[in-house]
């Protein structure tokens, strides 16, 4: 999901052709009702294929939307966003826009959030690892509106995290799936207790890698 690995500049020009493209990829609002699913699978394809598999995430919507528990305001649902062609594509456009700003956003926060370079992961200091978790948790929480499902997301970021720290990827889920554990759920922002319970399991996690 690193954004350095796939340049993205969409300027309002760059924006409106994005937009012209898109349009006749898209359903009507009836066949987007009758096919809620694979209606938007050829602009989502399109999208993936012109800028990489991280824009697949252009419609993971706030809420209860195509996928729960997103961060994108602009778009809630084939059922509800779809209209005309020429209308659904600007907003496909933005939505990407929002998607990508977000992943930027997580790109900087690891950046400055991951232990210091020229230090082995098993002898970083716990508090590295606890301050990490309890602030990504804590702005996913907020972009999320911690609403149906964002406790998913939560974990993703959490493991996408450990994978930038140069964990490997099984230890990377077996650590999150550890420390967050059913400790999370729907339409509820976690109270600090609970973010420092999860935090620090999350550190131990780390910390008993061998």
């Amino acid at each position: 999901m690193d954004p350095a690995r796939h340049p993205f500049d969409m300027d309002d020009d760059t924006a409106e052709e994005l937009a012209r493209l898109l349009a006749p990829l898209l359903p009507s609002s009836e066949v987007a009702g009758e096919d809620l699913w694979r209606s938007l699978d050829p602009a989502s394809k399109f999208l993936a294929d012109r800028y990489g598999r991280w824009a697949c995430g252009w419609n993971w919507s706030v809420a209860e939307g195509d996928v729960d528990g997103g961060v994108v305001e602009v778009w809630c649902c084939s059922s509800h966003s779809v209209t005309t062609p020429d209308a659904t594509a600007p907003l496909i456009v933005e939505a990407l826009r929002q998607w990508r700003g977000w992943l930027e956003d997580l790109t900087q926060r690891f950046a400055q959030l991951t232990p210091p370079g020229n230090v082995p992961v098993v002898s970083t200091d716990h508090w590295y690892w606890e301050r990490a978790c309890t602030r990504l948790v804590t702005v996913v929480a907020e972009r999320t509106h911690a609403e149906s499902g964002w406790y998913r997301h939560c974990m993703q970021v959490l493991r996408w995290f450990l994978a930038y720290s140069g964990i490997d990827e099984g230890q990377a889920q077996a650590i999150v799936e550890n420390a967050v554990g059913g400790r999370f759920g729907s339409w509820t922002a976690p109270d600090v207790p609970v973010v420092d319970a999860v935090s620090s399991r999350f550190a131990g996690g780390v910390g008993e890698i061998r």
